[in-house]
């Protein structure tokens, strides 16, 4: 009997290192996991950084930058502007004559719907 106690508190020694190897083992993996998964972020992050570099430089060499971007744009609005007021001044004058004489020249008519009844 005692010899068959023994056996059995062998049996749960042994069961019981095999928890923990597992348990430890468990524990390796989840580090390499988790250490996996900061590498993979590293190297995602550093990819998004490259090639985020690689389009500024495609976007200055192709478009210029966004300022050159941006004054051309106000330089045309400027432009723009420029000639609109030119248009104005010169053709207000002949605008107003116009404008006037047709607020001026009344032709009273009956609208031609209307009857006359007796």
């Amino acid at each position: 009997m005692a010899s068959q106690t023994q056996g059995i508190q062998q049996l749960l020694a042994a069961e019981k290192r095999a928890a923990e190897k597992v348990g430890e083992a468990r524990k390796r993996k989840q580090r390499r996991l988790k250490q996996a998964k900061e590498e993979a972020q590293d190297e995602i992050e550093r990819y998004r950084q490259e090639r985020e570099r690689q389009f500024k430089e495609f976007e200055a060499k192709h478009m210029g930058s966004r300022e050159g971007v941006a004054a051309k744009i106000d330089a045309d609005t400027a432009s723009k502007i420029v000639e609109m007021n030119r248009s104005i001044s010169v053709n207000k004058a002949a605008l107003l004559s116009e404008i006037l004489t047709l607020v001026y020249d009344i032709k009273p008519t009956v609208h031609k719907n209307f009857q006359y009844t007796k």
